[in-house]
Order: C-alpha cells, then structure tokens, then sequence
C-alpha cells in the first residue's frame, strides 16, 4: 500500500491535468475497500470473503456510506484540526482541494493498516483457492510397446505380483543396459494420484550379448491405494506424468478370485512373426493339431507377416482362438533376425523373443493352469497320450511339485517326403506353405551338442524366463522322458549331412489325420484360401 500511494502522488503531482480522472476512480476504490475493511472487521469475517461476497447494491451502499461519512465529517474535522481552512484563504482552489485530498488518503492509509495489525491472524490471511485434487490417469497406453520419456526405454504391460516381498507391482520392459538410472512409481488410485514409491529394476540375466534386455520394474502400492494404473518416473513430480501414457495394472486379483477355475487349462505362446513369414499351410495345421490336443487359446506377437497368413490369422482371431498381439518392434529399435549379437548384430534379440514369451507367460498366469512356450513350427506332441490334458495329469500326479516341464526338441526336415504321397492333397496345392504330414522322418539329438528344449510351464510358479529354460521359477523342472512327450519340429534340416537312413520313420501326426485334415480345410475355406 505504501508503494503504491508513493506512485500514485509522484504520478498525480506531475501530471495535474489528469488529476480529476485519476482522483475520482481511486477515491471511489479507497471507499470500496476502505467500507469491506471497516465491515469484515466489525463482522469478524475475512476481509477476502468481504471482497468476494459483496454484491452490486452492497458495493454501492458501501461506497456510499463511506463516501457521505468522509465528505461530512472527516474533511471538515482535518481541516478544522490541521487549519486546511486557513490554508485555502490563501491557496487557489485546485490547490485546496489536492491537499484534502492528500491528508484523506494519508488518513485512509493508516486507518486500514490499524484494522489490519488489529484482527487476528486466523482471519488475516487469505486461504489459497481450492484446487481440484489430481485426477488420473491423464491418457492410457492402447500400444503394446510405450517409450518411457526422458530414458532409452521401453515399457510393455504392468501386471499384478506379490510373489516377492514387499512388492506389488512387476511392470516388463526392454531396457537399454548401459542406461540404467532411478525410476519411481506412482499409481492411479481409483481416479487419484498416489505418492511415489521407487521402482526396483530387475535385469534379466539373458541377453545373449544384445545392448537392450527384456527388464521388470517393481513397484510397491501404497497403502489404501486401489490401483488400477501405473508409471514410471526419472524424478519425483506429478507434473511429469501429463506426456507418459499410463498402464493398466493386469491380473488384479479380488477376494476370492484365486480360487475360481481358470479360463482355459492350456495357452500356447508363439513368438515372434515378423518378415514375410506367409508359411499359411504349415501353420493352420499346427494350430488346427492344437486344437485337437486340447489347447483353449493360442497367443501371437506378430510384427508382420505375409498377405495369406494375415487373412488366416484374422479368422482364428474372429473366432476367439488366437489372440493377436500386436508387435511392432521394428518402430522403436533396430531387431536382429538372429539369436545372438556377434553373429547378427542389432538391438535386441530375435525381434524382442524374450520379453514376449515372458509377457505371455504374466498374460496367462491368471486365466490358464499351463502355458506352453514354443516356435510357430513346433508342436508339443504327447506320444502316449491323445491329449495334452491326460498328459499333464500323469505328469502332475508322478511330480506334484513340478512346475516347469522340458521336451525335447527334435527335427522333420523338409527335404524328406513320405514315399506313398498319401497326404499330397490336391486341394493344398494353391496354399502356400509346408505340409507337416508329408515328413515323417525324424533326427535323433546330436549327443555331441547341446540338446535345445521347448516347455509346459505352469505360469504361476515362473518369475523368468528364456527361450529354452526358465530363469528363475518357484517350482522344480522335469525333463520329460522322449517316449512320452517330443516336440515335432518341421523346417529346414540343420545337419543336411545326414541320410534318409540316419533318420527315424515317425507316423504320430498319422494318428489325427482324420479329424486334422477336414479342420484344416475349413479354417483355409473361411480364410478365402480354398474355394467353397
């Protein structure tokens, strides 16, 4: 106030000729605010709230009344007092008036900064406007790959997961290994922001010498916080979080809820299509033998694939069989086609195979008993059961405390035929891709090498895994006898120096041939594939 009186008489007395606007719009505004004042003070109200709740009528009695109590009794009484009368006998009457005026507003002056040093502090000071608590989530994540800001990273899915004490949240990722820093977490709590908890960053021990590694972030809930979303952060601050795409918190469990029978018994988990992959025959013969060995849903990274696989896959996924998860990789980092950095070069390994198989594997721990983690090529075949169900419930029985289940890997190569052609259908002839019943000739393990295998995992005791074993589970591994249970693997021989007769004649595919085949031909007759 003091600043601004001095202002307004070093502006009022070099500019006189502008002296009768300026008195009038401040006097009238010394009276308003004056008036609040004396009447909060009376009242014991805020002066704010004075300022705030006054309306039109009460803003021109105020004025009023404040303006006919100066007029008529504090200008007569200053001049009677400080003699402005005898002033103005020898003053010209501009002059007489600019002195009132000067006295009225020193009056004025003290008289509101007595109010103030008068009222109580509770009632002094002015509370800041209420603000809407922070709502969330500002935008979720419809992508199945979200960049982290200000990082080299990538986040996948959040999931649901307190195997590990003290700790809620596992949120999958393919971090960059040599850019790791501090993360912190915030959660969404039913439509609030939540406190920042920090984020634990587990690497994954496999790479295979690759710059980016599939990487989980865990994160602890605060108390009374019913997540539904989650994000990442480089340093606390809510403000941060208006860019970054939220994540759904998945597999969130309600009371009861672990009890209840699972969606399916067995989810398949293929990884990766990318390229021009359109291998249409050999693959609706794969999922079509699934489907007779009992498994309920088939799950599917796809980064690309060829025109006929894509129509192919369109129906599956109509229908509810496959579920397609989009992929695309190749937008954000440089995939090597290959396994291995030194050989192939690029960013992450096989189109990011590990951290798909290990997001299919936290996809399905809620919904399936067993989760089978193999190629597009391969098929997980029991060899004395007709279903993977009864296969399974041997296998549990024999080993209850069993979670990951190894079978070996064994080759058809393609470049051996099955002699009688019984199988050369003509109405194959037009579809592109192999025929799994024409090679039946079977490669035996090279015992000189290593043995790769393919898993039946039960995915609620599995925090980690690879390609061919899991990283880290709760349970033990079985590796299943040969004659119980093998991997038919149909593709290009990796030892082409071997013989048709080093080879060993397996007939199993034979045993589903009457069902396969008429399953076959409807699934590429609705896929526009084979005429009606």
């Amino acid at each position: 106030m003091a600043i601004w009186c001095t202002l307004f008489l070093t502006f009022f007395f070099c500019y006189p000729f502008i002296f009768k606007l300026t008195y009038r719009l401040i006097f009238y505004y010394i009276l308003f605010y004056s008036s609040c004042t004396m009447l909060s003070y009376l009242s014991c109200c805020p002066l704010s709230n004075c300022l705030l709740l006054c309306t039109n009528r009460q803003v021109k009695f105020l004025v009023c009344l404040t303006y006919f109590g100066i007029k008529c009794f504090l200008i007569p009484a200053f001049s009677l007092r400080l003699g402005i009368s005898d002033i103005c006998g020898w003053m010209d009457k501009p002059k007489c008036v600019r002195w009132a005026f000067f006295f009225l507003l020193i009056f004025m002056f003290f008289f509101i900064l007595w109010i103030t040093e008068r009222t109580p502090g509770t009632y002094r000071m002015i509370p800041p406007p209420h603000q809407a608590p922070y709502t969330c989530p500002f935008q979720i994540s419809e992508r199945s790959i979200t960049p982290l800001n200000n990082t080299k990273h990538l986040l996948v899915s959040a999931y649901m997961d307190q195997r590990v004490n003290g700790l809620d949240v596992r949120i999958i990722g393919i971090f960059k290994r040599d850019s790791i820093q501090k993360l912190h977490c915030v959660f969404c709590c039913a439509g609030k922001l939540s406190s920042t908890t920090p984020g634990t960053i587990l690497q994954h021990s496999d790479n295979f010498g690759f710059p980016y590694v599939t990487t989980d972030v865990m994160c602890q809930i605060p108390q009374n916080c019913n997540a539904t979303h989650v994000n990442l952060l480089t340093q606390p601050g809510k403000d941060r979080l208006v860019d970054q795409p939220w994540l759904p918190v998945r597999n969130k469990r309600s009371n009861g809820k672990e009890k209840e029978k699972l969606q399916f018994n067995f989810t398949v988990c293929i990884s990766n299509l990318f390229g021009d992959y359109n291998n249409v025959l050999q693959f609706a013969q794969t999922l079509e033998m699934y489907r007779l060995l009992g498994v309920d849903r088939v799950v599917i990274y796809n980064t690309t694939c060829g025109p006929d696989l894509d129509r192919l896959l369109q129906i599956y996924s109509e229908e509810g069989f496959v579920e397609m998860v989009p992929w695309p990789i190749d937008q954000h980092l440089n995939p090597s086609p290959g396994w291995l950095f030194s050989q192939s070069g690029g960013d992450v390994h096989y189109f990011g195979q590990l951290t798909t198989l290990n997001e299919c594997i936290y996809r399905s721990m809620d919904r399936s008993r067993y989760v089978l983690l193999n190629d597009i090529d391969e098929i997980i075949m029991p060899y004395k059961h007709n279903n993977l169900t009864s296969l399974m419930d041997v296998l549990q029985q024999q080993h209850p405390n069993t979670g990951v289940y190894l079978i070996q890997n064994n080759l058809f190569p393609t470049k051996h035929f099955e002699p009688s052609g019984r199988f050369h259908l003509p109405q194959w002839n037009g579809v592109p891709g192999v025929n799994i019943l024409e090679h039946i000739y079977r490669e035996d393990p090279d015992s000189q090498s290593y043995h790769p295998h393919k898993m039946i995992v039960q995915p609620r005791l599995v925090e980690w895994t690879s390609v061919h074993e899991v990283l880290k589970s709760s349970g033990q591994q079985l590796k299943v006898p040969m004659d119980v249970c093998r991997v038919i693997h149909v593709r290009v021989s990796l030892r082409g120096s071997l013989t048709l007769k080093q080879l060993n004649e397996d007939k199993r595919l034979w045993d589903f041939q009457e069902k396969l085949i008429p399953s076959v031909d409807k699934a590429l007759r609705r896929a526009g594939l084979l005429p009606s």
